[in-house]
């Protein structure tokens, strides 16, 4: 089996080198030359745990290419997938011209029967306009070739994607064809050996699905900052507040971890997407309007207790941050909370020195000259007033508490993911603020 995977970006390389660790043949497009060179040459334009040695392994079996040319990549393929971009327009809506250009250039050179599958993050009715993008072209030709679209939208988690994709929670797909629907079911086989269940369904429920999905986690996330927020304020330890609520079977305790707010690719965006939609059609979604409001003050809640502790005086402070990407083991910064943190910091007067194990290049790029790199952690809290702890690497978690004592100026910790304990805190002299727990040390 042959497939194209069109957008060689966070998904679409996922997806197409996962794909082809199952023995299809798959063809990943871009219209990057440059990074299809890089791929080409074994370089990865993402940090993505298990990803390289999978790109290595299926290149060399012959089952995985890179190329500019979607023409090429379609010849003698069942399927092309569309997993290009879909940014944020300022209104919040996604943006769909690169999806829908995708759709007029596979029009353009299509000649056999295909099934056209959104694989990106689009709203409901995409699949429609790029139904009548490909149709349109085809027209143009006077062909006469028939295809069907199809919608897969994607569950992936930044930092577990590979095995996310390899051993599915499900697999959704939209379709209106038993021919699709087939063709899919064909190409999905080997992923359902271990029981991973597939659900067919309407194109815009499967659309649907996936804004419904990080929605919900989202408004768990921003749900429980609100309660620490609450902790903070009466007494209370959010941890222990989310051990009691976490044991309820209906509740669970993933994403009920307090923060400094959720960030990434697909949450800020895709609640924004999810809250354009539904007022287009006449029907506010306040709870998530709340949780987006919630979110925004969680990004700068660290810099407030920073603020208050040195009474406003921030002016030539020296401010070190531990982690810079949105979440551990990958080096994505989209909307990343370290971004809101160092805006606030710098605007104050303070010095901002940074370290990430893998984030740094993207941090370059992302904040140029804003803020100092270091190539070690301690070198960053070396004569710092205070650490911020902003994203929870395993490196972050087991400290060498005597040197830092000796490097910092202050044993000044605001812990933005609550890895630490206030007890040990308290007895090693060190002041500590966490996120809705009581601080410690603090005069």
């Amino acid at each position: 089996m042959k497939i194209s995977m069109v957008g060689t970006g966070y998904v679409g390389l996922v997806s197409g080198t996962c794909f082809s660790e199952t023995g299809i043949n798959v063809t990943c497009v871009d219209v990057d030359q440059e990074k299809i060179q890089r791929l080409n040459q074994g370089i990865v334009p993402i940090y993505e745990p298990g990803l390289e040695t999978l790109i290595e392994k299926n290149v060399k079996k012959e089952r995985l290419y890179f190329t500019t040319s979607l023409k090429e990549s379609i010849v003698e393929a069942e399927a092309a997938f569309i997993a290009v971009g879909t940014p944020p327009d300022e209104d919040g809506s996604a943006d769909l011209k690169y999806v829908l250009d995708v759709a007029r250039e596979i029009g353009r050179h299509i000649d056999h029967y295909m099934v056209i599958v959104t694989k990106s993050t689009v709203p409901i009715g995409t699949a429609e306009k790029v139904k009548s993008a490909i149709q349109g072209e085809i027209d143009k030709r006077s062909a006469e070739v028939e295809f069907d679209v199809a919608s897969n939208p994607e569950f992936l988690k930044e930092g577990d994607a590979v095995e996310d994709f390899l051993r599915p929670d499900r697999i959704v797909i939209g379709t209106e064809s038993e021919r699709a629907e087939e063709a899919l079911r064909r190409l999905y086989k080997p992923f359902l050996l271990n029981q991973h269940p597939i659900l067919f369904m309407d194109i815009p429920s499967a659309e649907l699905t996936k804004y419904a999905a990080n929605s919900m986690l989202a408004t768990k996330i921003s749900f429980i900052n609100d309660i620490a927020n609450l902790c903070e304020a009466v007494g209370a330890d959010v941890n222990q507040v989310r051990m009691g609520i976490g044991s309820d079977s209906r509740i669970g305790y993933k994403f009920i971890y307090a923060g400094t707010g959720y960030g990434g690719s697909c949450f800020p965006k895709d609640v924004k997407a999810l809250i354009k939609t539904s007022d287009e059609h006449n029907h506010s979604l306040e709870l998530l309007k709340a949780v987006e409001r919630v979110n925004e003050r969680q990004k700068g809640l660290l810099f407030e207790k920073l603020k208050q502790h040195f009474h406003g005086a921030l002016k030539g402070k020296k401010i070190a941050l531990w982690g810079l990407s949105f979440k551990p083991n990958t080096d994505d910064m989209r909307e990343a909370p370290s971004i809101t943190i160092i805006e606030k910091l710098t605007k104050a007067g303070a010095k901002v020195t940074g370290y990430d194990p893998i984030a740094m290049q993207e941090a370059k790029r992302k904040l140029g000259n804003k803020i100092e790199y270091t190539n070690d952690q301690y070198e960053a809290i070396r004569d710092a007033d205070a650490l911020i702890l902003v994203t929870e690497w395993s490196e972050f978690r087991v400290p060498q508490w005597d040197k830092m004592e000796k490097l910092m100026k202050n044993k000044l910790i605001f812990d933005g993911r609550n890895i630490y304990e206030p007890k040990d805190m308290e007895e090693w002299g060190w002041t500590y603020y966490g996120i809705g727990r009581p601080p410690v040390n603090v005069s």
